[in-house]
């Protein structure tokens, strides 16, 4: 099993700079981790060169990227807008690249109150697979998630309910694109996670190891502390021989403590299973 974390809980400090992502590499090398994660919204709009400059700061702290999240918006009923969501993530590849990261987590955009199911679906399913032929070129696999709802967005994922989730799987199947199984969002939705995780593992790439207080809403917790039934899912993980990344999603708003404790966790959970 390979670890990476995704610091939500830093989120205001690195895109605020007062924390550096030198220093977040740094602070995952202590704890431990494989490689770390990292939003787009670090590094959106730096060149070349700085992108550059920021891998090797990363590679010095003993550490890589191992996933870049990203925030697509496919659903949003203007042409012009999905237009122009879809060049960004190309260039958001196109970072992830030059990072050195393996994965760019994609999702299928907001539920706009304007967007019907079936134009929705439409829409997501050609923005997802129509980035797949630019990652290919850059080396960088596409993983989509059954996403809930990022900071920066107005509405919820439009494919935050499961069968919506899992209607946008079964379209793309036979194609490139790969799933990151979020732990905590199936709850979000009021569902049981496993029979979900179940259903999409053969195009399971990575696990964002989430935790959450409640079922049907979202309330982030330090990992192993609320309601994912961590034992069972990875022990599902380990008998269908999952040997993929599992990429922490640290939310709790603890800090170092809560990413320390979370680390130390999704191992012993791991080795148990």
């Amino acid at each position: 099993m390979k670890l990476s974390c995704l610091p939500v809980s830093f989120f205001g400090e690195i895109i605020g700079g007062t924390m550096s992502v030198g220093q977040w590499a740094r602070e995952a090398a202590a704890v431990g981790l494989d490689a770390i994660d990292l939003s787009i919204l670090f590094v959106e709009g730096q060149d070349s060169s700085d992108l550059k400059a920021l891998r090797q700061e990363i590679g010095s702290a003993g550490m890589k990227v191992a996933m870049v999240t990203t925030y697509p918006d496919f659903t949003n009923p203007g042409s012009e807008v999905r237009a122009r969501e879809a060049a960004r993530l190309e260039r958001h590849i196109t970072a992830a690249a030059a990072l050195g990261a393996e994965m760019v987590r994609v999702t299928a955009g907001q539920a706009h109150p304007e967007t019907d199911r079936a134009d929705g679906l439409t829409w997501a399913i050609e923005g997802l697979t129509g980035a797949l032929a630019v990652a290919e070129k850059q080396g960088i696999q596409l993983v989509f998630e059954n996403h809930s709802k990022p900071g920066i967005w107005d509405y919820a994922d439009f494919a935050h309910p499961t069968d919506i989730f899992l209607s946008i799987v079964r379209a793309t199947s036979g194609t490139a694109l790969g799933i990151n199984f979020d732990t905590a969002n199936t709850l979000v939705a009021g569902d049981d996670p496993l029979p979900v995780l179940e259903q999409v593992m053969d195009r399971l790439v990575s696990v964002h190891a989430a935790d959450t207080r409640a079922q049907g809403r979202l309330q982030p917790t330090v990992i192993g502390t609320g309601l994912v039934p961590f034992a069972e899912i990875f022990a599902f993980l380990r008998n269908s021989g999952f040997d993929g990344w599992i990429c922490i999603e640290e939310a709790s708003g603890t800090g170092r403590a809560g990413v320390k404790t979370a680390v130390d966790f999704v191992r012993q959970a791991w080795a148990d299973a």
